[in-house]
């Protein structure tokens, strides 16, 4: 794995995909622990004033704060270690560990930016796991617009219109995405199935570690701590 080659392609695009990252057994005790921790129905976890005006329908839930030890092992990977090294530095923070769980029937996620992208050197990087195929029968796949990280907040505009050179993604169980905090990207919505996937949340050294509280969407800016939309955009 040639480690400098990776990060570039990242720092390039805002992005990067890598297929086969993950073992089978650890992606099926990770859907079975998930699985076992949401059952048949669970509730949703925002306001529903976030999910009419974000039309994000995603339920969070954070393993390693209730001592799901299962979800340390990806934290222990030695190329997941040695790549993030190489991303964002020896000295970067991990956040969080967020499972997104999307129920079959609900809108993905629209169009937004993980935090503000007002100073380019400040912004958090999404490390997501799926520990299952996404395919187009089932939807959910993960929309991105390469090297828009480079390009400020994103457009004013339809939530979930589509942008000018959007690429649709569809990684494959124990895929592993890297993606930038200020790169424009979506959730399509989901028709055939739950959806899962896992974020391993992290910054470089320096960065504030509330970085993500407040998520730019094309229609506003919402803050999650407050659970309150801080800006509007119109």
């Amino acid at each position: 794995m040639d480690l400098k080659a990776l990060s570039d392609q990242f720092w390039r695009d805002g992005y990067l995909l890598i297929e086969d990252f993950f073992s089978m057994q650890l992606m099926d005790q990770m859907t079975n622990a998930i699985n076992e921790h949401y059952g048949v129905d669970p509730d949703f976890w925002h306001t529903d004033e976030f999910l009419d005006r974000a039309k994000t329908e995603v339920i969070p839930w954070f393993p390693q704060n209730e001592g799901c030890l299962l979800f340390n092992e990806v934290d222990q990977h030695p190329y997941f270690k040695a790549l993030s090294n190489e991303v964002l530095g020896e000295e970067s923070n991990t956040l969080y560990c967020m499972v997104m769980f999307s129920k079959q029937g609900t809108v993905g996620q629209a169009w937004h930016q993980d935090c503000e992208p007002d100073d380019p050197q400040r912004y958090n990087i999404n490390r997501l796991i799926y520990t299952s195929d996404i395919r187009e029968d089932i939807g959910g796949e993960v929309v991105v617009v390469p090297r828009s990280h480079l390009h400020g907040e994103i457009p004013i505009g339809n939530p979930e219109g589509e942008l000018p050179g959007q690429l649709v993604l569809r990684p494959k169980k124990g895929s592993l995405i890297f993606l930038h905090g200020h790169t424009w990207h979506r959730v399509l919505p989901i028709h055939g199935g739950n959806r899962i996937s896992t974020n391993y949340r992290a910054v470089p050294k320096g960065t504030p570690l509330d970085i993500t509280d407040i998520c730019v969407y094309r229609n506003m800016r919402y803050h999650f701590g407050s659970n309150k939309v801080v800006e509007e955009r119109q």
